[in-house]
């Protein structure tokens, strides 16, 4: 049997008809950049988050970068990331200026701190030289971070909130009160990626930020478009009246087609069937000895980006996906170094960094298969077969 990592060819049969359609709609009307299928996505996905504003740009990356750039974030401004998680949460601080302060995550869920986030934020305050200015809180493999305890401290130190839900797309956090609240929407302003592997992908790049301030807004809408005049929509010479420095980041009419025409398969099948998948991966492994399978609460529900399990620390992880790799498995690590210690970040205040449940998670973690087309019998076929592997090296 030879399986997937994420089976888009899978997808594609289910929606063909959709997708086909849409692409055709695009090619049809010849309106390849800022058609009107963009602004059609972007209402859809505001909507469907609970946002006032939705903006498209060309990727997860500049989304980031867009926001910050829209929030002021610059020199001198210390921005907390944790250190587990893509290297675009810490690079899009830096490439603004700021300098990007990396904080532990728990173990248990894979995303950020919150005691270690404090501890960070004080040590920074200490210091004297940076101004602790924004955090980046990573939605990690699906699952969206612990909004109110970091939302707590983000107020107490008058810090902004963005919210790196690259990877969390349709999961939710349900609140104290019982109130359900989504991916995207746990941010003074959120930012996701359509990367065709992640939860909502299109095919190539694409991304989003969300935000429910107007100012915000219509800041980043200028940003992605060269600094555009957006201020003044009635002037026809505003197109070319550039008031601020920006970049070149729109999300092409055809990936927006194309996310339209996933979109509804998404919302009423994919995001239970890829639950029903880690479920019965769940059942399946977490009474296999030594070793720790992903910890959901009833807070968090997850649109699992991906399937991470921790081996034991005994257990030489290669060997591991060497003899899975035999049978037809993929695996994949996400991530094995911490961002601490990324050669950018080299001989840099970003390289000092106390975070050693990143340590270990970056010398256990181990990714599996998982996507909302995986069939039972493959997640039996996996699991047996990881079974086996960790019998023998026992």
């Amino acid at each position: 049997m030879t399986i997937e990592f994420r089976d888009l060819k899978r997808q594609y049969e289910v929606i063909k008809n959709e997708i086909n359609t849409e692409i055709s709609s695009v090619i049809e009307g010849c309106h390849f950049i800022s058609g009107p299928q963009v602004k059609e996505l972007e209402r859809t996905l505001a909507d469907y988050v609970g946002r006032k504003h939705c903006i498209s740009c060309a990727n997860g990356t500049d989304a980031i970068s867009i926001a910050l750039m829209a929030a002021g974030v610059g020199k001198g401004d210390a921005v907390f990331v944790p250190d587990f998680t893509f290297f675009s949460s810490g690079e899009c601080p830096a490439s603004v200026g700021a300098t990007p302060i990396f904080v532990d995550v728990d173990l248990d869920t894979y995303n950020i701190s919150a005691s270690s986030l404090r501890k960070a934020i004080d040590t920074i305050l200490e210091e004297g030289e940076l101004k602790p200015k924004a955090v980046v809180a990573v939605d990690l493999f699906g699952q969206p971070f612990d909004y109110q305890a970091v939302k707590n401290i983000c107020e107490e130190y008058k810090l902004i909130l963005l919210e790196d839900a690259a990877q969390g797309f349709g999961g939710e956090y349900t609140m104290d009160n019982g109130e359900k609240i989504k991916a995207g929407k746990l941010g003074t302003i959120s930012t996701t990626s359509f990367f065709p592997a992640k939860p909502l992908g299109c095919y190539g790049d694409g991304g989003a930020i969300f935000t429910d301030d107007d100012r915000l807004a219509e800041l980043c809408r200028s940003i992605a478009v060269h600094g555009k005049d957006m201020e003044h929509p009635d002037d026809p010479n505003a197109k070319y009246n550039n008031i601020r420095l920006g970049m070149n980041s729109r999300l092409d009419t055809m990936q927006a087609a194309v996310l339209l025409a996933k979109f509804p398969t998404f919302c009423s099948n994919e995001l239970d069937r890829v639950n029903h998948v880690a479920e019965k991966y769940h059942e399946l492994l977490k009474d296999v000895m030594g070793l720790s399978v992903p910890h959901i609460t009833d807070r968090y529900y997850s649109s699992w980006a991906q399937y991470t399990i921790q081996l034991p620390e005994n257990i030489d992880r290669s060997v591991v996906q060497k003899e899975l790799r035999s049978t037809g498995i993929p695996t994949n690590i996400y991530y094995i170094k911490p961002m601490h210690k990324q050669g950018a970040f080299e001989k840099t205040r970003s390289a000092e960094a106390e975070c050693p449940n990143t340590e270990k998670l970056c010398s256990t973690v181990l990714c599996l298969p998982i996507h909302p087309y995986l069939h039972d019998d493959e997640v039996d076929y996996i699991c047996k077969a990881l079974k086996d592997v960790m019998d023998s090296l026992s």
